[in-house]
């Protein structure tokens, strides 16, 4: 500041010295408020910045953590589904043998039966002729109702391995469409925070 020279002021009375005094206090806070307000908008700026800098670096963690949890789900739908098709080979490799079992078993009864009935036919042609049909005619039956009920329980076995597949996919498809609506309102949110910052 000048100096200020008190002879240009000896003219003036008590009052106007104090009325001068006031309008320059009053243009010098003035002065200073502006300065400070400029001062405090660029602070509030700065401040909002670093805010939207910290807001993008938590979306793009809160981003990657999703990716990171999706690709985990995944995994773990990828391993359960291997899981699912071993079982399913293993129960169907265990179907197989016990049929090739039960083939083999009543392979051997009827060979054993067909060598008693010849034996028994040298002997007694009428009689066992008549035997023999009405043996054979059982043996067909119960090795037909045995080949339908393995067919109905290896059927049973079917429909309910591909209906636990049918919920299985089921299930993948819902979880993978709550993801899609739950980024899509995730983004939406993220557009409506921005344009509210921006305004």
């Amino acid at each position: 500041m000048e100096p200020i020279d008190l002879s240009n002021f000896r003219g003036y009375s008590k009052e106007e010295l104090f009325a001068l005094f006031r309008e320059f206090l009053e243009e010098y806070y003035k002065q200073r408020e502006k300065e400070l307000y400029e001062i405090s908008l660029i602070e509030r700026i700065i401040r909002v910045e670093e805010e939207l800098k910290n807001l993008r670096k938590e979306m793009e963690y809160l981003r990657k953590e999703m990716d990171y949890r999706f690709e985990a789900l995944l995994r773990e739908m990828n391993a359960r589904f291997e899981a699912l098709l071993a079982e399913q080979r293993a129960l169907r490799e265990e179907m197989n043998a016990r049929f090739e079992v039960i083939t083999k078993e009543m392979n051997s009864r009827f060979e054993t039966i067909t060598k008693e009935m010849n034996a028994r036919f040298e002997a007694v042609t009428k009689e066992m002729n008549t035997r023999f049909e009405a043996i054979t005619k059982e043996m067909n039956t119960r090795f037909e109702a045995i080949t339908k009920e393995m067919n109905t329980r290896f059927e049973t076995q079917k429909r309910e391995s591909d209906a636990r597949f049918e919920a299985l996919e089921k299930r993948f498809n819902f979880l993978q469409w709550t993801m899609m609506l739950g980024f899509t309102i995730l983004s939406i949110l993220i557009t409506i925070f921005s344009f509210s910052f921006r305004s």
